[in-house]
C-alpha cells in the first residue's frame, strides 16, 4: 500500500516556485498532495515548465507572475491565488535576491531592494494569508548567515536579518489559527554560475564537513508544515554552520 499522502486536499501558495529552492518545495509539497500555486517574477518559462510537470502527474498547479520589488504586490499575489485556486492553506516565501555587496559599497538604494524583496514582501504576503481569518501556516526562507556577519551581501544580511524579527513576530501575532515557522538553509546550492564543486571547497565550515542539497530544505519545510503544535521556529538545514562562535547564543 502506498504512504497516506499528507497534505491532501491542502493548497499551497510558493514564491520563486520555478527555480532552485522554491522549485524543490514546490515538487515537496506536490508529492504529499497540496496543490499549488506557484509565483514567479523573471522565470516564467521555468514556472510553466514546472506547473506542466506537477500537473501530469496529478498535481493541481496555476502560475501567478508578480513583481515583488514592489512588496505590496505580494498582498495581491495571495488575492489572485485566492480568488482564481482557492482559499490557502500554505505559504512558503521563497523568493528573493542575493546581491554581492559590502558595508562600503552599499546604498540606500540597495538596502531598500533587498528589504522591499527580501523582508517586506514576505511580511505583504503573510499578512494577506493570515487575513483569509482560516488555519494555516507560513514559512519563510531565512538564510543560515543570519547568525552571523555576511560582509560581502551586507544588504541581503540586514534583509535576511529584518525577515527573521517579522516571522517571531508574525508567529506571535498571527496564533492561534496561523503559525509561522522559518527554514534557514546554508551550504545547500551553488550560486548562479558555479557547480558542486564550489560547495565541496566550503564543506569545511560546518561541523559535519559537508554540504547539503535542496531535497534537505524542501524537507525541513514539509516537517514545518506537517507539525501543528510548532511556531515561531527556524531550522537550520546548514550542516551546524549556525553554531559557529555562537554556541550558548
Amino acid at each position: 500500500m502506498a504512504p497516506a499522502r499528507t497534505l491532501e486536499g491542502r493548497r499551497a501558495l510558493v514564491t520563486g516556485a520555478g527555480r532552485r529552492l522554491g522549485r524543490e518545495i514546490a515538487r515537496a509539497l506536490a508529492a504529499q498532495g497540496a496543490s499549488l500555486a506557484l509565483h514567479c517574477r523573471n522565470s516564467e518559462e521555468e514556472t510553466r515548465a514546472l506547473a506542466a510537470e506537477l500537473a501530469a502527474g496529478g498535481t493541481a498547479a496555476a502560475v501567478f507572475p508578480a513583481d515583488l520589488t514592489d512588496p505590496m504586490q505580494g498582498a495581491a499575489l495571495v488575492g489572485r491565488a485566492v480568488a482564481e485556486a482557492g482559499p490557502l492553506d500554505i505559504l512558503v516565501n521563497s523568493a528573493s535576491i542575493f546581491e554581492e555587496e559590502t558595508l562600503e559599497e552599499m546604498s540606500a538604494k540597495s538596502v531598500h531592494r533587498n528589504v522591499d524583496i527580501n523582508a517586506l514582501a514576505p511580511f505583504h504576503t503573510a499578512r494577506a494569508f493570515a487575513r483569509q481569518g482560516r488555519a494555516g501556516v507560513v514559512v519563510n526562507l531565512l538564510d543560515t548567515m543570519i547568525r552571523d556577519y555576511d560582509r560581502k551581501h551586507l544588504p541581503y544580511h540586514l534583509s535576511k536579518r529584518m525577515l527573521f524579527t517579522l516571522t517571531r513576530a508574525m508567529a506571535v501575532e498571527y496564533a492561534p489559527l496561523v503559525r509561522v515557522n522559518a527554514v534557514a538553509p546554508g551550504l545547500v546550492l551553488p550560486p548562479e554560475g558555479e557547480d558542486e564543486s564550489y560547495l565541496r571547497a566550503l564543506a569545511h565550515t560546518n561541523p559535519l564537513n559537508a554540504h547539503g542539497c535542496g531535497g534537505d530544505v524542501a524537507r525541513a519545510v514539509l516537517f514545518l508544515v506537517e507539525s501543528p503544535f510548532v511556531t515561531g521556529q527556524v531550522i537550520y538545514v546548514d550542516g551546524g554552520r549556525h553554531l559557529r562562535g555562537a554556541m550558548y547564543d
